[in-house]
């Protein structure tokens, strides 16, 4: 029975490698604690003192287990003859741990069994630990392409499912999304991509810091599309003297292309007034910041959180002072009709397209939830249109690819599409007709090597 309570550890004489420990500690607080596993495990990490390789070990480790969890759940319920999810919480943890060095990392077999036998002998006693070990004995007897063939066969949404390890109506509503952007018949190669771990890219902020001096600075490589980015080969982008300095940051690439594309939307003229509706934690506000910085311009950067307000004033100290003003408020009710030229809205969304980043958010979203958010984008949506001065235009701005809380969203509101394949193009050096049928934009970790980003254009009759 799972009793869903923390566990306590009952035996260190035998206790799993302290990576594999450092991993049952990330998964146990995302499972029993709501805790977002990149947000704990540098912590747990810091805490246990690991060399780099282990900390690299111990992440793999975990974000893959928390990934791959509807998979390997189906596995260790056909392997135990018991449902996974009917299991005490560090049996059913450390079980994850090991289905996914069996199946997914270079770890021998007998490894990944005793590794896991004596990780729950550990935290759940002898009796746990030979139930644990018979059920790793008997996936280890199979491979994964034989185990997927068990439990996942056929084309179903349920069995893309549970092969890709996505909730079922994840899988249907990105599967219309393929089929709206001309992609019909793509949905394993984007399943597939939201599992495989995202690159880390940062932005060299123009007039802050040369891209070609980032690249000597870091190392890594230039991004294929952003004329600002850079891939980096590993490590922590915590020590790049630029990011902590505030020159550079952390930001994807796909990012990087939707608000520079509000800039290239249209010759800019100096003194315009932009505004970042919606702007922490503030990658976006300092790009454009920067943007606005080398043409004359200003931007209000507005956020609805405080804590979040203060990631903003932290992401935009780089730039010269007065360029960018941060302000806390709701964007539904703030600021004078008809005052800004260019507005970018980064609207809450189900985050559906930054799947690679967040190892278990994809078992964290409901249909509700969409719902829920649509509304919200929609009343966002009207108030920009609002807040647009005569021939302003609008970026709205999502990371998520759902049909509902882009094009529907788009469709409903109260102002002129305009075509974003030429900003877009602008942006990455390539020519419109490579970003699709048009009006709007979308993005795909698959095809773009990117979050999926939705870009819309839209502007207010002069």
């Amino acid at each position: 029975m799972n009793t869903g309570q923390r566990p306590q550890q009952r035996n260190r004489r035998r206790d799993a490698s302290p990576a594999r420990q450092v991993a049952f500690e990330c998964l146990e607080a995302v499972m029993l604690d709501d805790a977002y596993a990149n947000l704990v495990m540098p912590d747990i990490v810091a805490r246990a003192r690991l060399t780099a390789r282990d900390a690299g070990f111990a992440t793999e480790l975990a974000y893959g287990a928390l990934r791959m969890q509807r998979l390997y759940d189906a596995i260790i319920t056909h392997a135990s003859r018991r449902p996974a999810t009917s299991l005490d919480v560090p049996v059913r943890i450390a079980l994850l741990l090991g289905v996914h060095q069996a199946l997914a990392m270079r770890v021998p077999p007998h490894a990944a069994v005793s590794e896991t036998v004596d990780q729950v002998r550990g935290y759940a006693g002898v009796g746990a630990s030979k139930f644990a070990n018979a059920v790793m004995r008997r996936v280890t007897e199979k491979d994964r392409d034989s185990w997927l063939a068990t439990v996942a066969a056929g084309t179903s949404r349920q069995a893309r499912g549970v092969r890709f390890s996505h909730p079922d109506w994840v899988v249907g509503e990105l599967e219309k999304a393929l089929q709206a952007d001309a992609r019909a018949g793509q949905i394993d190669q984007l399943l597939e991509a939201d599992n495989a771990p995202a690159r880390v890219t940062l932005v060299a902020r123009p007039g802050l810091i040369d891209r070609d001096a980032l690249v000597a600075q870091a190392g890594g490589e230039p991004t294929a599309l952003s004329p600002w980015g850079v891939v980096l080969p590993g490590g922590s982008p915590g020590q790049v003297q630029a990011v902590a300095d505030g020159t550079a940051a952390v930001q994807d690439e796909g990012s990087q292309i939707v608000a520079g594309a509000l800039a290239a939307a249209r010759p800019i003229v100096p003194g315009e007034q932009w505004l970042d509706m919606c702007a922490g934690p503030g990658g976006k506000a300092a790009l454009l910041g920067a943007l606005a910085a080398d043409e004359g311009c200003f931007l209000d950067a507005l956020e609805l959180h405080e804590h979040r307000a203060d990631l903003v004033r932290r992401s935009v100290r780089a730039l010269p002072d007065g360029v960018v003003t941060v302000h806390h408020g709701d964007a539904i009710a703030w600021g004078a009709e008809g005052t800004y030229d260019r507005i970018v809205l980064d609207a809450p969304c189900s985050g559906l397209g930054a799947l690679r980043r967040r190892p278990e958010a994809r078992w964290r979203k409901d249909p509700q939830d969409v719902t829920e958010l649509a509304d919200l984008q929609l009343m966002l949506v009207r108030r920009a249109a609002q807040l647009l001065a005569p021939g302003g235009i609008l970026a709205y701005v999502t990371c998520s690819p759902v049909l509902a809380e882009t094009r529907e969203i788009v469709a409903d509101a109260p102002l002129s599409v305009i075509d974003a394949r030429p900003a877009v193009a602008a942006v990455t050096g390539t020519v419109p007709e490579a970003w699709g049928c048009g009006p709007t934009v979308q993005l795909w970790p698959h095809v773009h090597g990117t979050d999926a980003m939705f870009l819309a254009l839209v502007e207010r009759p002069s």
